[in-house]
């Protein structure tokens, strides 16, 4: 078949289950079972492809029609401009992500930093830090072996492997080192709100990286709490948080010792990370 019928074949069966995004997925896991870039298939759209990649291509299809995210079916996600390998073991990376990081790499620019990544997951957070931090090195730990080990994966493929470290470890039982950024994506959704997630996440995303309790701030208050005996002396607290807990998380913060250095908004205007430093220690 050719290949730009085989795209638009594609696309048509997702067209028809109401994913918006079909013909954009529809040409992501073409090329990545080509092992091609998506200019390449555009460029070279009447070139003819063999009967066993349309099978791989029509199963992945279907896969994709069970909602099924683009980013297991194809292994991977692209974040920070470079390619994250990911399974159900872990979250997948989101752009509003990337606001927290940028804020991170302005503040420690040319600095020769200690990190830990509390809930690391495929290490996409460290990992990009590290790599704009040439000087700095950083630990990420996670209660998921499987997250631990694809995000060792991700270290050596971004030759990072020697300044991260990555062990399985709760939260509670960490107690290694003091650190000049403490940074988390912690789990932030009310419980009562996982069942309105779209099926994209709330059928394959791990819920033990989704869940944040009644009120969606267990893992946040712990992660501050914690931060108060790990931390070094003006260092800094960056967490990522959820749609309208702004205000709360504040508090806690600031009943915690702690001042607000920034926060950022994502496109729609919500306060999705708040980047402090402490200032009163017990």
């Amino acid at each position: 078949m050719i290949l730009e019928h085989t795209i638009n074949k594609g696309s048509q069966f997702l067209k028809k289950q109401n994913i918006s995004s079909h013909e954009l997925d529809a040409e992501i896991i073409l090329s990545d079972i080509m092992g091609v870039t998506r200019e390449f298939l555009i460029i070279n759209n009447h070139v003819n492809i063999s009967k066993k990649i349309i099978k791989e291509y029509d199963l992945a299809i279907k896969r994709r029609i069970k909602r099924e995210p683009v980013a297991y079916i194809t292994g991977k996600k692209e974040f920070w401009s470079e390619d994250f390998l990911v399974n159900y073991e872990t979250l997948i990376p989101r752009p509003e992500t990337e606001l927290l990081i940028y804020k991170i790499v302005k503040f420690f620019k040319n600095k020769k930093i200690n990190i830990l990544d509390i809930g690391t997951g495929s290490g996409c957070i460290l990992l990009s830090i590290l790599k704009e931090l040439n000087f700095s090195r950083g630990i990420g730990i996670d209660i998921s072996p499987k997250a631990v080990l694809t995000a060792e994966a991700n270290s050596k493929n971004l030759k990072l492997f020697y300044r991260s470290k990555f062990k399985v470890v709760d939260l509670d039982k960490f107690n290694i080192g003091k650190y000049d950024l403490i940074v988390s994506n912690p789990p932030y959704i009310p419980s009562r709100d996982i069942k309105n997630l779209s099926a994209d996440i709330a059928n394959y995303e791990p819920l033990i990286a989704l869940d944040g309790g009644i009120d969606g701030l267990d893992l946040i208050k712990k992660v501050i709490y914690k931060s108060n005996h790990l931390l070094k002396r003006k260092g800094l607290l960056a967490l990522e948080i959820g749609y309208n807990q702004y205000q709360r998380v504040s508090r806690i913060l600031r009943c915690h010792g702690y001042t607000e250095m920034s926060k950022e908004c994502d496109y729609n205007h919500n306060v999705r990370c708040i980047i402090s430093t402490k200032v009163r220690f017990f």
